[in-house]
């Protein structure tokens, strides 16, 4: 009897999978836009056995405004307002909501989204009850992101280097309202949670390193914590090179980290396999784009070598802009050979 997607995964984070890596594929609107027939079938021949995506029901339905997708603006249920120049990408914030130098408007101007909170539980439950998929939280927390989108990267980034008093305390209270959406989460029959910031740039942390363990690592390892208290698993992401806080990951509980594996080198991550599932990725700033098949098979098996151990490992890439389809049916097609069911 072959396992089931949800025993698969389960099998890979605990390092007993003898039998097919399980799998996962991202995607924006840019694909359904301009490679529709190419994911169609990618996906009927690879379907996910990971899931985030599930309909969620609130009792009080979060506000937002506009299409985060589309051309224009979209304003999401913090009242943070993203400009988009093109159909299918995801926006930035061009006039953020937090002015004040101690952040003494913050108050006035932001919104708690209490909403989140008002989620219907038991359909979830009920959602997670009828599906043999390994289902993720879906209203992630990105404490990081979260304050840029609220203050501005390069104003934030002053404040963080300057232990900024206002941005502390608002941090806290920010973290108190991520702790209450992640408990209400795990008392849910979903088997991981879920959270994301982009940490790195393209060669190095986007802030010092001792800093992100000062003020941002007790904050993951409360997620975490709370994952462990409702016996979940937890996953993150994170863009960039990330390496630095690869061993903190692992420190805090981590299951799962959704990294760009050939921004960071494999060979640099080479000393954390069985410490951690690489839930992906294959390189998209160039492999997915711009390389040929062979290549992309090539790749597969480099991270296949290098972090595989009946485990470890989790078959993801995102079908993004520029990507080619034929590359990313090949990232699957080569795990399926490498891990045949």
């Amino acid at each position: 009897m072959r396992a089931t997607s949800r025993q698969l995964v389960y099998d890979t984070l605990d390092l007993k999978n003898s039998g097919r890596v399980p799998r996962q594929l991202w995607t924006l609107p840019w694909a359904e836009l301009f490679e529709k027939d190419g994911l169609e079938s990618i996906r009927t021949d690879f379907p996910d056995d990971i899931i985030w995506d599930m309909p969620v029901s609130y009792r009080e339905k979060p506000k937002t405004s506009g299409d985060p997708y589309e051309a224009g603006t979209y304003t999401d249920e913090w009242g943070c307002r993203f400009t988009g120049l093109r159909k299918g990408y995801v926006g930035e914030v061009k006039t953020p909501l937090v002015l004040g130098g101690n952040w003494e408007d913050a108050g006035d101007k932001v919104r708690f989204p209490e909403e989140l909170l008002t989620f219907d539980a038991r359909k979830v439950d009920d959602y997670c009850g009828a599906t043999d998929k390994f289902v993720l939280q879906t209203d992630f927390v990105r404490p990081f992101e979260r304050m840029q989108f609220l203050r501005g990267s390069a104003e934030l980034y002053m404040d963080i280097a300057t232990d900024n008093k206002g941005m502390l305390l608002f941090l806290e209270k920010l973290h108190r309202f991520n702790l209450r959406v992640m408990e209400a989460w795990a008392k849910t029959k979903v088997d991981a949670l879920f959270m994301m910031d982009d940490w790195g740039a393209q060669n190095n942390l986007l802030i010092n390193p001792e800093t992100w363990v000062r003020l941002f690592k007790p904050l993951y390892a409360d997620y975490c914590a709370v994952a462990r208290k409702y016996n979940k698993k937890i996953f993150m992401h994170s863009d960039g090179n990330t390496l630095k806080i690869v061993p903190h990951l692992i420190d805090i509980g981590v299951d799962a980290a959704n990294l760009q594996l050939f921004c960071i080198g494999l060979d640099k991550l080479r000393e954390y396999k069985g410490a951690i599932t690489f839930w992906g990725e294959l390189d998209r700033q160039w492999i997915l784009p711009r390389g040929s098949v062979k290549q992309v098979k090539d790749a597969v098996r480099e991270v296949y070598d290098t972090l595989w151990d009946n485990g470890g490992c989790v078959a993801q890439c995102e079908f993004g802009p520029g990507a080619r389809a034929e590359n990313v049916r090949a990232v699957f097609e080569s795990w399926n050979e490498l891990t045949p069911a």
